[in-house]
């Protein structure tokens, strides 16, 4: 994949370190290592952005630091500014998935920018952009952090590369209709010699009921096996229980 297919991700005038770093963090999960740090508040290299980063300490050394928006975006020709407020700008308005779609489909470099924590990016900082990328919030609470904010934009980026995916755990195939039978005739007759029966008249509702209950889970033969010696030892013990 072409380094000009990696959008930069950047942070102007980012306050905390531990932010940064979480940002970082957010970026490598998603395959992303451009970030860009224009005028952090507390300088850079920032101590506290390694712990918060937990191992993601290839983007924070491959971080550049600009002074301003403009120099920052200078080698990038698709400018994405991210903000959840109405401003008063006329610029196109996507969702981080189409302008992921969008970037996977440019030839050249893009940039995403994100604002500082406490205020977003400023009005001079979306005008430089020349899409905004904003998603549906809660009109009520519209506070997202700079992690957040970072990876659902990275996110729905990494769906158009491959990237590893957890690992598996085989399924084991539901067992056979016979031997979920006698897995049911054996707790049925448990449950007949320990009176559950009754009144006569609900019986056969109360097994439908049982039977419906018990082939839901889509069982297989070890569960099946499992549930039949926990039937046996229960029954068992009821048999010790009363020899006493």
């Amino acid at each position: 994949m072409s380094d000009t297919n990696l959008p930069a991700i950047v942070l102007v005038r980012p306050q905390l370190g531990e932010n940064i770093g979480k940002a970082a963090r957010a970026m490598l999960n998603f395959g992303l290592t451009d970030m860009r740090l224009v005028a952090p508040r507390d300088g850079w290299p920032n101590p506290k952005a390694g712990p918060a980063a937990s191992g993601a300490d290839l983007v924070l050394e491959r971080a550049r630091v600009y002074d301003t928006v403009q120099d920052a975006i200078a080698d990038c020709a698709h400018v994405y500014a991210t903000t959840v407020r109405k401003r008063g700008i006329t610029k196109p308005v996507v969702t981080p998935e189409v302008a992921a779609k969008a970037i996977h489909g440019a030839g050249e470099r893009s940039a995403i920018l994100f604002g500082p924590e406490r205020s977003g990016l400023e009005t001079d900082d979306v005008a430089l952009a020349r899409t905004i990328i904003t998603v549906p919030i809660n009109p009520e609470f519209g506070s997202l952090n700079l992690a957040q904010a970072v990876i659902l934009v990275a996110y729905e980026w990494s769906k158009g590369v491959s990237l590893a995916q957890p690992s598996l755990t085989e399924i084991d195939a539901p067992a056979p209709q016979t031997e979920l039978d006698g897995m049911i005739a054996q707790l049925d007759d448990m449950l007949e010699r320990a009176n559950f029966f009754f009144p006569p008249d609900r019986v056969p509702a109360t097994r439908r009921t049982l039977r419906t209950l018990l082939t839901k889970p889509g069982w297989s033969s070890q569960e099946v096996r499992t549930l039949r010696g926990v039937l046996s030892a229960l029954d068992g013990a009821k048999e010790r229980r009363s020899e006493r």
